[in-house]
């Protein structure tokens, strides 16, 4: 299959692009570069550096490509940054997500599919219910939250109205892994290999479900061929806690300092895990590699 990864040179859409290559499909690569590096792409895959808030360049590059897959991972992703510049995340994710999504209709072909990357980390807020499932009611706390859940309106109200394209969602837990450069599990061990204590910001008790970067590729690779018309969380189910994550990294690197303590940061969710069953019934996808492993495996190959 011909595939466009948006996002390709960052974190996770880097690793989904590799699956893709090695699996034999022919990629071409989107991306602005702002968060990505281009040393992240396969050297098997056409890239195109470009922001997807220019409808004029996707054009152009739609028309040049004519993918059957759209994988959409571009995003601006930090949620104290979309709190202070809530416009630049909402044309980002949204009208961006929109302006592909038109450039995918127009010149897309064959049984044309979108995958989206979207965030059941932040979309349901803290939920009454953990694990939170599809059903959850979502509850944005953050204009990055708010814009995922709106670009994944625009998507399926796109696909009622055009017919012609197929989509599935996938809403990520805490994705961590080779690559990362932001979030709590990169931050903590580039702090710790200083011999600096991480902040943790409030009580240490907040709550995140943690989803190893390999397994969500895995999740990405099956969504290619099933799950059409599917919104569905890609999550472990459980709950690890920003004391876990501390002592998890410090125990793996010989750390026996105290982590440093700061007030909670306005627009963070307290506590989430979201259930994977619906994933599992849809994609026969699971999560299989546990925190405790997916840290390893992530200090090995990353320094200093």
């Amino acid at each position: 299959m011909k595939i466009i990864v948006t996002g390709g040179a960052g974190f996770i859409g880097s690793h989904i692009v590799d699956a893709y290559v090695r699996a034999g499909h022919r990629v071409a690569v989107l991306d602005n570069l702002s968060t990505g590096s281009k040393k992240n792409v396969n050297r098997r895959a056409a890239f195109y550096r470009a922001d997807i808030r220019n409808p004029k360049l996707l054009d152009r590059i739609f028309k040049q490509e004519r993918p059957e897959i759209l994988n959409h991972h571009a995003a601006l992703i930090n949620v104290v940054e979309s709190l202070r510049e809530p416009v630049k995340t909402l044309e980002t994710n949204v009208m961006g997500t929109t302006y592909l999504f038109e450039a995918f209709v127009k010149h897309g072909r064959g049984k044309k599919k979108v995958i989206f990357a979207s965030s059941g980390g932040s979309i349901y807020g803290n939920p009454m219910r953990i694990p939170a499932d599809e059903h959850t009611p979502p509850n944005p706390l953050s204009p990055y939250a708010l814009s995922k859940l709106l670009a994944e309106q625009v998507i399926a109200s796109l696909e009622a109205d055009r017919k012609s394209v197929r989509y599935t969602i996938l809403r990520y837990a805490n994705v961590f892994g080779p690559r990362q450069k932001t979030g709590v599990a990169p931050i903590f061990a580039r702090l710790i290999r200083r011999n600096t204590p991480p902040t943790i910001f409030g009580s240490g008790k907040k709550t995140r479900d943690y989803v190893y970067v390999g397994d969500v590729v895995e999740a990405n690779v099956k969504a290619l061929t099933r799950g059409n018309g599917a919104t569905l969380n890609i999550g472990s189910g459980r709950q690890t806690s920003d004391h876990e994550v501390f002592r998890a990294i410090a125990a793996e690197l010989g750390f026996s300092k105290n982590a440093r303590y700061a007030p909670a940061r306005a627009g963070e969710v307290q506590r989430i895990a979201l259930s994977p069953r619906r994933a599992q019934r849809t994609l026969g996808w699971r999560a299989k590699i546990s925190f405790r492993e997916g840290i390893k495996r992530t200090l090995e190959t990353t320094s200093a």
